[in-house]
């Protein structure tokens, strides 16, 4: 969740020396990414390809202490072995999970230590789906701890379990979250895809800040089962990938019906072959409608990108719709969300861990988390958890505000907001610029999170897709594809239309000086 609580600024101050070492440091890495990342979806043999993905996991994430990027949490002990008999569409393919996502062989933290010891033994569905289709997973990545729920003073990126994650393009800039590691990950190779979860924009900041593909799926599209909560309404896993044909491949793989989540009750009728339904030339003909009312947000630098950004869209055979007004109750979806996601977190995370082994998990309830987190100094060293202490004193989901707040908070953004935006300038799909440059480390300073384009497709459970478009400043930044429930495959056509039109990513090498 990137949108909900504020995303702050981590917490050190290091003088320009050291910083200048880090970003060295960091240079040096990416240019030993830059040697040879793990291939993408379906090339090489899965031995060669996985070891060769563990071996840089451990030499580069862990092995240079003075700039790690500490996005992996730990390698799975069973990875080597499963590569040889993997078969499938993904066939040998080294993938990273966020650790809120359960997988039998390894431990579910969501990077607290109120569930260090958290191993029930159970793949999440979508996990099962990965292993059917022939990926490998390959270990789990660093997240913001509880997904960035806990506190509205949260840091991107730091749990208590796995410390601070860095971004590779400017170590003292924020990674954003919560799919920190996972975005890092990716960015430097470690792995050609990861998969990590949104809320609210977890999933896309990330990925814009560090210089890859996010993709959001529309809310049932995909399991929730055995992933450690924050919303039923809200919340959905999703690739994260250095091109958009490698992250339509692997949703193409998660995505289906799971009884025990009744969300994804039409997902075996909706999904589709989505890399088989990507289309370089979709942007020919196509009405795209620019959320111009969002844009004052935003850097200087990144607006400017973003018009580079339309203008290749226009020469693509895009026909550019500006859409100056924001839906009616734009400015009020933003309280009535926070009321939705604290009131759902005390119940979902609730059934979440009365599922758990209570020999493993000795938290049973958010009201126990709180007591282990204010007993735990390592836990409260850096922020505290106003946002958790907030949602266990709601009142459950029959509570006339909770559902007051559901009703108007889904109307105003998805079918008074996204859908009629859609019908009333007849446009296939919205684009804004993902986020502005990923802002300091720095709590003195005023470089602060600048503009996002998450929270109407979070809280309608609509697809939103990042891709690449430029640099602010020597930074990535991306540009968000939107559209409607259920237009999932759409929005990533457009996308790849996009990113085959600019090739705007450059990895961390390129950029850093």
């Amino acid at each position: 969740m990137a949108n909900l609580p504020r995303l702050p600024r981590p917490h050190d101050r290091r003088s320009g020396a050291v910083r200048a070492g880090l970003i060295a440091a960091l240079a040096g890495l990416a240019a030993a990414c830059a040697g040879g990342p793990p291939p993408a979806v379906g090339a090489g043999s899965g031995s060669t390809v996985v070891a060769a993905a563990v071996e840089r996991i451990v030499r580069l994430d862990r092995g240079m202490p003075d700039a790690a990027p500490n996005s992996v949490l730990r390698v799975s002990p069973t990875a080597l072995a499963a590569a040889p008999a993997a078969d499938g569409p993904l066939a040998g393919l080294p993938i990273l999970l966020k650790d809120n996502i359960e997988t039998a062989e390894m431990p579910t933290t969501a990077g607290s230590l109120a569930l260090l010891h958290n191993a029930p033994g159970r793949d999440a569905p979508l996990v099962t789906r990965l292993r059917d289709a022939g990926a490998v997973i390959v270990g789990k990545t660093n997240l913001s701890e509880w997904a960035n729920i806990r506190s509205s003073d949260s840091i991107s990126g730091w749990s208590a379990v796995g410390g601070q994650t860095r971004n590779p393009y400017d170590p003292e800039r924020t990674p954003c979250g919560s799919s920190s590691g996972s975005a890092v990950a990716v960015a430097i190779g470690l792995a050609p895809v990861a998969i990590g979860t949104e809320t609210d924009g977890s999933i896309t900041c990330p990925a814009s800040v560090t210089g890859i593909v996010g993709f959001k799926p529309t809310v049932g599209l995909v399991s929730r089962t055995h992933i450690v909560p924050i919303s039923h309404s809200q919340d959905t896993a999703g690739p994260m990938a250095t091109t958009v044909e490698d992250a339509a491949r692997v949703l193409t793989a998660i995505a289906g019906t799971d009884p025990m989540d009744p969300a994804t009750a039409e997902a075996d009728a909706r999904k589709v072959d989505y890399a088989a339904a990507l289309d370089a030339n979709s942007l020919r003909g196509a009405r795209i409608g620019v959320m111009r009312f969002l844009l004052p947000s935003y850097s200087e630098e990144t607006r400017a990108e973003f018009e580079k950004a339309v203008e290749a869209m226009r020469a693509a055979g895009a026909e550019i719709v500006d859409i100056t007004e924001a839906p009616a109750d734009f400015r009020r979806i933003g309280g009535w969300e926070l009321t939705v996601l604290l009131t759902e977190l005390k119940h979902d995370l609730n059934a979440y861990l009365a599922s758990t082994d209570p020999a493993q998990v000795r938290t049973r309830t958010l009201a126990e988390v709180i007591a282990f987190n204010a007993a735990e100094p390592r836990e409260t060293v850096l922020f505290g958890q106003d946002l958790f202490e907030q949602a266990e004193a709601t009142g459950g989901l029959e509570d006339p505000a909770y559902v007051e707040a559901r009703a108007n908070s889904v109307r105003a953004a998805g079918p008074e907001g996204i859908d009629r935006m859609m019908a009333e300038h007849r446009v296939v799909a919205l684009v804004a610029p993902t986020t502005s440059r990923a802002w300091t480390n720095d709590r003195e300073d005023e470089d602060d999170m600048q503009g996002s384009a998450s929270r109407l497709a979070a809280v309608a459970g609509y697809p939103h897709l990042t891709v690449p478009m430029g640099f602010d400043r020597g930074l990535p930044v991306g540009i968000s594809f939107i559209a409607g429930k259920w237009e999932d495959a759409k929005v990533l056509s457009l996308g790849h239309a996009f990113e085959q039109r600019t090739l705007a990513r450059r990895p961390p090498g390129a950029t850093l000086h």
